[in-house]
């Protein structure tokens, strides 16, 4: 049980990262610093050769299949850079997990 809490524990820190790291990316607004476009409650990935720009609700990041990709996404490019996060994922199959 404690294995599951402490792992639990970690998916959450990466998930506020996440969250963090896409509320600073992007148009600003002069207000409140967070980007123009993206509603609160909502985060930008990239995804696909082409880096297709995709606005989501916070809620995908509960979601065992979008977490999978988030993990894949990490190991590849990591989180620390300036470009966002971008998807390891052809668009086609993004649209299918996350139902866009």
């Amino acid at each position: 049980m404690a294995f599951k809490r402490s792992n639990k524990l970690a998916q959450a820190a990466v998930i506020k990262q996440i969250v963090r790291r896409c509320s600073s990316i992007g148009k600003r607004t002069e207000e409140t610093g967070l980007p123009e476009d993206v509603p609160k409650g909502h985060f930008v990935v990239y995804v696909g050769e082409n880096r297709s720009r995709f606005i989501l609700p916070i809620s995908h990041l509960g979601h065992p299949e979008f977490l999978t990709l988030l993990h894949q996404a990490e190991e590849e490019y990591g989180f620390r850079h300036e470009m966002g996060i971008t998807i390891p994922c052809e668009e086609v199959l993004f649209r299918e997990i996350v139902g866009v």
